[in-house]
């Protein structure tokens, strides 16, 4: 069974950064695509960052530049850099993997950032 289990949030004044870290299991488990979603209270869930296995990344426009997805193969894990941080950025990131049958959801972390 996929488990997908996210770290890394909290809470963090404007123009702080953080990182978030999606660990993916079991270890032979390959997805096309891992990404991280953000959903804010009362609005819908949006992708943030994705990258594919061959490692081409996608950002939301509102993050490009400060935001940034990586990965590291050997420990099946995918990471978010979180620079220059936003109150609008407050939401639960939530790690996602796209296998070619199924998408795969992490239980999300919180991430508040204060003005």
């Amino acid at each position: 069974q996929v488990h997908l289990v996210e770290s890394g949030g909290g809470l963090v004044q404007a123009g702080g950064s953080l990182r978030l870290s999606c660990a993916a299991s079991p270890t032979f488990f390959r997805p096309d695509v891992m990404g991280w979603y953000r959903q804010a209270p009362g609005k819908q869930r949006e992708l943030v960052a994705a990258i594919t296995s061959g490692g081409r990344t996608n950002y939301a426009d509102s993050v490009k530049g400060r935001f940034t997805i990586s990965k590291d193969n050997a420990r099946n894990t995918v990471y978010l850099q979180l620079n220059s941080l936003k109150p609008e950025d407050t939401a639960v990131y939530y790690c996602n993997a796209k296998a070619p049958l199924q998408d795969y959801w992490g239980q999300g972390t919180q991430v508040t950032v204060s003005s």
